[in-house]
């Protein structure tokens, strides 16, 4: 497990034993790394990381590790429609709470959007609320991703 000199445990330890799970080196090891980056990542970008580190970890390890912190809420899995699912921490100090991605279709780059403005908000809980009277459907959640292009790349063209 990653070494931490002077500080106590992160904020994931207590939540493992809380869902009934044990802290594994792998789990810890791809919670560290996702604390460590505003990125999202994929599974191999990930398995790179942490490989450094564990070099006797496997990617599969990584893929069915990714599987559970989704299933627990601690990681979010996203597809930005490169053929990669991408993932970052949903939980916890360093997550950054709910927000929408802007997706560049070009150059590929995400942007994380969480400056709404109360219009924006009020939209999105009237919809809801339709959408659940609607189809008798309780929301707990929703993923909202805009595709286009970034300031480069729509200077570039």
């Amino acid at each position: 497990m990653p070494k931490r000199f002077g500080v106590g445990p992160p904020w994931w330890h207590g939540r493992f034993r809380e869902c009934g799970y044990r802290l594994t080196t792998p789990r810890e090891s791809i919670l560290d790394v996702l604390s460590k980056t505003s990125k999202h990542l994929s599974a191999e970008d990930i398995y790179l990381e942490v490989h450094n580190i564990y070099p006797t970890i496997g990617l599969t390890t990584i893929y069915r590790t990714l599987g559970l912190l989704v299933q627990m809420g601690f990681v979010s899995k996203f597809d930005f429609g490169d053929g990669r699912a991408r993932y970052e921490l949903s939980m916890g100090p360093k997550s950054v709470g709910h927000h929408h991605h802007l997706v560049c279709t070009s150059c590929g780059r995400v942007i994380d959007y969480t400056d709404f403005i109360e219009e924006e908000k009020e939209l999105l809980s009237k919809t809801e609320k339709e959408l659940s009277k609607r189809y008798n459907f309780k929301i707990s959640n929703h993923l909202i991703q805009f595709y286009g292009l970034c300031e480069r790349c729509k200077n570039k063209k």
